[in-house]
This record gives C-alpha cells, sequence and structure tokens, in this order.
C-alpha cells in the first residue's frame, strides 16, 4: 500500500511571482482549495511546501507556495510531482479505493484460482474498467462493477471477481 498519493504535475510557472500551474493527477482538483500542504519530488530532491494560494484555470491549477515568491524559486521544480500523505488524502467512501493502491493487485477468480495481475484501471463515463495482464499473459478488461468485483482486499493486495460471459 502506497504511503503518499500523487495529487499533481508541475507543468510550468505562471507569471513572475512564484506560482506554478498544475496538472491534477486527482479525481477532485478543488481538492486543492482544502490543502495545506504538499510533497514535492523532483527526482533530484523531495520536500514539503505550504500551499499559500489556489486558483483554477482551464483544467490547472495554479498554486503558489509560501516563502517563494520569484519565478526564480520556482523553474526547478518543472515536471516535479506533487503528492500528499494518507493523512492529507481524501475519505473514501465505502467500496472506493485509491488506484495508486490497485495496481499490481493479484486478481483471483472467484474459486481463489489465480487469474492475472491488475495493470491498469481505466475510467470511462459510466464506470472504471481494470486491465487485468492474465498469467499466461493475454489481457483482460474487467467493468468494476458489483457483478464482476465480488471483493477487494487491500491491505492483502487481493481482489476476487467474477467474469461475465464472453470476457475471455
Amino acid at each position: 500500500m502506497e504511503k503518499r498519493l500523487q495529487v499533481g504535475v508541475i507543468t510550468a510557472t505562471h507569471g513572475l511571482k512564484g506560482e506554478v500551474k498544475v496538472f491534477p493527477t486527482t479525481d477532485d482538483p478543488n481538492r486543492f482549495r482544502r490543502l495545506k500542504e504538499v510533497i514535492l519530488n523532483t527526482g533530484r530532491e523531495e520536500r514539503v511546501l505550504e500551499i499559500e494560494g489556489v486558483k483554477f484555470f482551464k483544467q490547472m491549477v495554479i498554486l503558489k507556495f509560501k516563502g517563494l515568491d520569484d519565478i526564480g524559486d520556482v523553474e526547478k521544480f518543472r515536471r516535479g510531482t506533487l503528492s500528499v500523505t494518507r493523512e492529507n488524502a481524501v475519505k473514501l467512501k465505502r467500496n472506493e479505493y485509491f488506484i495508486a493502491d490497485l495496481i499490481g493487485m493479484r486478481v483471483e477468480n472467484e474459486d481463489g484460482s489465480e487469474l492475472g495481475t491488475l495493470q491498469d484501471v481505466i475510467a470511462t463515463g459510466a464506470n472504471d474498467v481494470y486491465d487485468v495482464r492474465l498469467s499466461d499473459g493475454r489481457q483482460v478488461l474487467i467493468p468494476a462493477i458489483r457483478e464482476c468485483i465480488l471483493s477487494v482486499d487491500v491491505e492483502e493486495g487481493r481482489m476476487r471477481v467474477h467474469l461475465l460471459d464472453g470476457l475471455l
């Protein structure tokens, strides 16, 4: 289980006063309004940044960090990822999961036999679809609906599924 959850990627600077444009990788970009701090990872360094201001522009979030008041202070953050700790993550409802917790999960048939590994979660208009790599190398796409997903155990890293006719 991941200790940190990614919420965005810094794409560019914005203006001259130390603001950055962030592409949100969270389902709810408005969550940035409630965040007090994020963890920046540039690949070379990791640091906690306190959020001073939040604005929205098209599909982007504009962030201003406390103590970083010049474009020169934030230019080096480009392509850096922004994460939060689980304590600062959004609260999940029943039968909701963080995608980071699902990726890599062992997938089993309803009888407990191994089916494969969850590779990706594809968001569609109606429901998510789980991309599962089968043990023999093939791929199966399983809709994330009650009829197919019987149980998910994040702690054990295991999902039990029922394959509808025609999925394989």
